[in-house]
């Protein structure tokens, strides 16, 4: 698997697996980069094809989620976990309390806390084992809605840039994946007067957002050629590739989803030749992880909301950046984040 190769290339610190075969656990932490602070990141539930997808993956997302924190003002590192299950099986107790083991082990190196296939549930589970975890019932909680205001704020700068007006109202927005972020971005949009295009491979999901908010619903693969104003992808990554590009006519991608470009030096630039406006996706998405942060630090919920409504302004100064240097918005927010854990790194040695 070329284990160190994958490492040193992404510039991570560490990563660790950790195995419980009685109850079916195993478990992936990664800690890319720790200069601002302890890594955050969430834990992740899915079924990959082996364990180096498993494995890429966390590398993937926790280097992510460096960028993500450094770039929203957040003093943390980036980390991230992945369980390699089915993340539909009811009897999760143990498995969670196993990863809660792995996560105290760091000894608050790597602080956890809900993704994709997890939930709140899952957490509680997890501190049993630990103190190292947030998104607990009674303190922050679900990041969703909070992440969905912030995907909503950057849609509307995006629009401030593009159409020289933020106002959503009868813009045609389609929207991919309607989990639980998903789903709260379309209550947002609705709530402005958007028509939205929906998709998702839950049909429940689907039926639910087309009968409360009137969105028009097509299939997983319809999307990309819907004829909107922006793409919203709130589903898993890499949904902008050789593919999709050819069938977009959209102005904007702004979305709630990790990793959207495929590849980012080959996707970002083509997506910036064909004239679309892309939002580059660990900015647009960080309001989860000020919830989180805000739940660290005791903040109220009007506190952990306002910080995720600064994604705005941020997402104004990478457009602004793009466009004076002739870059795509994608290495313009990369420079940003890199600038600010440059400049830390004089301050304090990685925690």
């Amino acid at each position: 698997m070329e284990l160190f190769n994958l490492m040193s290339d992404g510039g991570h610190e560490q990563i660790m697996y950790w195995s419980d075969p009685e109850f079916g656990y195993r478990g992936i932490i990664a800690v890319h980069d720790t200069t601002l602070g302890p890594a955050l990141g969430g834990t992740r539930f899915w079924t990959y094809d082996d364990d180096r997808e498993a494995t890429v993956d966390a590398l993937r997302l926790s280097r992510g989620m460096t960028y993500k924190a450094a770039i929203t003002g957040l003093n943390l590192g980036g980390g991230k976990s992945v369980i390699w299950g089915d993340n539909k099986q009811a009897d999760r107790e143990m498995i969670f309390r196993a990863h809660g083991r792995a996560v105290d082990s760091l000894g608050g190196r790597y602080i956890t806390a809900e993704d994709v296939g997890t939930s709140p549930d899952d957490m509680e589970y997890v501190a049993m084992e630990t103190e190292h975890v947030v998104g607990l019932h009674g303190r922050s909680g679900d990041p969703s809605p909070v992440t969905a205001y912030g995907v909503y704020q950057g849609i509307k700068a995006s629009a401030a840039e593009r159409y020289g007006n933020d106002s959503l109202k009868d813009r045609h927005i389609a929207v991919q994946g309607l989990g639980h972020v998903g789903y709260y971005l379309c209550q947002d949009l609705a709530s402005e007067g958007a028509k939205l295009t929906v998709t998702d491979i839950d049909e429940d999901a689907v039926n639910r957002v087309v009968e409360e908010f009137g969105a028009t619903a097509v299939g997983p693969d319809a999307i990309y050629a819907v004829d909107a104003d922006i793409f919203a992808p709130c589903a898993l990554g890499a949904v902008v590739n050789d593919d999709t590009l050819e069938q977009f006519t959209f102005d904007i991608i702004a979305g709630a989803a990790n990793n959207v470009l495929a590849k980012s030096s080959v996707h970002g630039p083509a997506v910036a030749e064909k004239g679309i406006l892309y939002a580059p996706d660990y900015v647009i998405n960080a309001g989860g992880l000020a919830n989180v942060y805000g739940e660290i630090h005791d903040w109220d919920a009007v506190r952990s909301k306002k910080k995720a409504g600064e994604i705005y302004q941020t997402l104004l100064r990478i457009y602004a950046l793009a466009g004076s240097d002739g870059i795509g918005t994608h290495a313009a927010a990369d420079r940003v984040a890199e600038e600010r854990i440059a400049q830390a790194r004089h301050l304090q040695r990685t925690w």
